[in-house]
């Protein structure tokens, strides 16, 4: 499986419309790929609060999804168009990822679980998503999780649990803590034998300067692929039989006692 992970420079001097086409012309230009991910509501930039409001759109025709599903269409790839700032029909915002199919289809939507923020920022602005959710890649089950999220192990052995072998992160981490994200992303691989696909965007939000470093981890823990602070492209051929091989090699899963549903099992 070919995967690309495309760390966007979100510019605060280019429109969201300017950004939203140049990004799907990047996606177009990974024909070939299987999967395609992008980072955390790179139209408006993580941290830029006071465009939530004015960008929240509908996740199924809004204009992100629009220009997103053609450009999976027209690349015939898996795009994980990483999150946009989502409004519900109750006028709830929610910072929810989208997946597109090969043929432009939204095949999955996935609403953060952890909201960053504590008491200010997304933390008060946003609705918090409730479902673990999972999705169908060829030859492989991708597990759904956003930024924040990666500081919650529990979240991602239910992932597992729900038979994930890939585990896919959009991210707008910021640059004072990028040591927790290179760090927490190989602790997640380690910890669930399983790959890790840790896309970050580069640039400044609303003078948050972003950790870019996105990152290819393997089920063992090696760091297959990692970008540097600017907007670059990450392409990386992956196996996802080594899932399965790294479980059955080092079975250490199958010890698990504590977290068990039914411990008996």
């Amino acid at each position: 499986m070919r995967a690309s992970l495309l760390q966007i420079d979100v510019n605060p001097d280019e429109s969201v419309e300017s950004r939203r086409e140049r990004v799907a012309e990047l996606v177009r230009a990974q024909a070939g790929a299987d999967l395609v991910v992008l980072p955390e509501l790179w139209p408006t930039g993580a941290f830029a609060y006071e465009s939530f409001e004015e960008f929240a759109e509908a996740p199924e025709d809004g204009p992100t999804a629009t220009v997103m599903s053609a450009a999976a269409a027209d690349a015939g790839v898996f795009l994980h168009a990483g999150s946009i700032v989502e409004r519900a029909t109750d006028g709830t915002l929610y910072n929810t990822s989208l997946v597109f199919g090969p043929d432009g289809t939204l095949r999955r939507t996935y609403r953060k679980i952890h909201r960053f923020g504590f008491d200010k920022g997304e933390a008060v602005m946003m609705g918090g998503g409730e479902e673990i959710v999972t999705l169908e890649l060829p030859g492989a089950v991708a597990g759904l999780a956003t930024c924040y999220d990666l500081r919650f192990p529990e979240q991602f052995r239910r992932l597992t649990e729900a038979g994930a072998q890939f585990l896919v992160i959009p991210a707008g981490w910021p640059a004072r803590r990028s040591e927790h994200w290179t760090l927490l992303a190989r602790a997640r691989a380690v910890e669930n034998q399983a790959y890790v696909l840790a896309c970050c965007s580069a640039g400044t939000h609303a003078g948050v300067e972003q950790a870019g470093h996105s990152q290819v981890v393997d089920p063992w823990g090696e760091v297959l692929a990692e970008a540097g602070k600017g907007e670059q492209v990450l392409t990386v051929e992956l196996d996802p039989g080594k899932v399965a091989r790294t479980r059955e090699e080092f079975p250490v899963l199958r010890d698990r006692v504590l977290g068990l549903a039914d411990p008996r099992g």
